[in-house]
């Protein structure tokens, strides 16, 4: 029987701390292939390249390809031209930042991790919580939180994930890991989004920015407040995004 085909993508890049340490983290669980973009793409979400070609290249390490497309494009040309049979596991980061609450929806790391759960691969996606100023080489995932990382990951390749249904695994920076917690995604907004940036032509324009603001600081069982209490928060995503409980009232909107 063959060992278990692990797929890792990122939304920073093939040469980013995050993914090298994931690589690394889950290398004994079976035959891993990396195949992420050749620069940063932070912010990509879901999206995809349909106006222009796509490529990639294979690298010096063993089964590890950069690719000019977003990071979906990264799964979907892996899954079509890269890896020899469907992975039993897609893993995206680990991302340089969190992707907790509404970020999830502008993430690049979680984009490729709703396409692998869209062709029913168990996906799931890891990112760090670094506050402003901080970056991932100063204060890297600990061993024992990469230990944990990859114990989920055993458990995921056992039992699966239930049908349509991906991981958002936001990590707190700390020396060591303290556990998990299964939570869900923390209500917030985003504001005051972009800065004026210098234009040589005189034209006003401007860098995105922003400032996040927990609108439910108080809840205890959100993503957030699981960060903030130095825990791993792990929240179930579907991929489904029906509001089921809003359809009886929108069904009495259209009668």
């Amino acid at each position: 029987m063959s060992s278990p085909l692990i797929l890792i993508t990122n939304d920073d890049g093939y040469q980013s701390a995050g993914i090298q340490a994931l690589a690394r983290a889950v290398a004994s669980l079976g035959e891993v292939y990396v195949v992420a973009p050749d620069g940063p793409r932070s912010g990509a979400a879901a999206s995809i390249t349909c106006t222009t070609p796509v490529s990639f290249s294979a690298l010096s390490v063993p089964r590890t390809y950069s690719c000019t497309g977003t990071p979906v494009d990264c799964v979907k040309l892996a899954l079509e031209q890269i890896v020899p049979r469907k992975p039993d596991l897609l893993l995206s980061g680990i991302n340089h930042g969190d992707n907790a609450s509404v970020s999830i929806h502008y993430s690049g790391t979680m984009g490729a991790v709703f396409e692998g759960c869209m062709k029913e691969i168990p996906s799931i996606g890891v990112s760090l919580y670094l506050q402003h100023g901080q970056s991932y080489e100063d204060n890297p995932v600990s061993e024992d939180a990469l230990t944990a990382i990859a114990e989920l990951c055993r458990r995921v390749l056992e039992q699966g994930l239930p049908q349509d249904t991906c991981l958002n695994v936001n990590l707190p920076v700390a020396h060591r890991f303290r556990g998990w917690q299964v939570c869900r995604q923390a209500r917030g907004r985003w504001s005051a989004e972009w800065i004026t940036a210098a234009n040589p032509r005189g034209q006003q324009s401007f860098w995105l920015t922003g400032q996040f603001t927990d609108l439910e600081p108080q809840a205890e069982d959100t993503d957030f407040a699981a960060l903030r209490e130095g825990y791993g928060s792990v929240v179930p995503v579907t991929v489904d995004m029906t509001a089921f409980a809003a359809m009886e009232r929108v069904a009495r909107l259209v009668q």
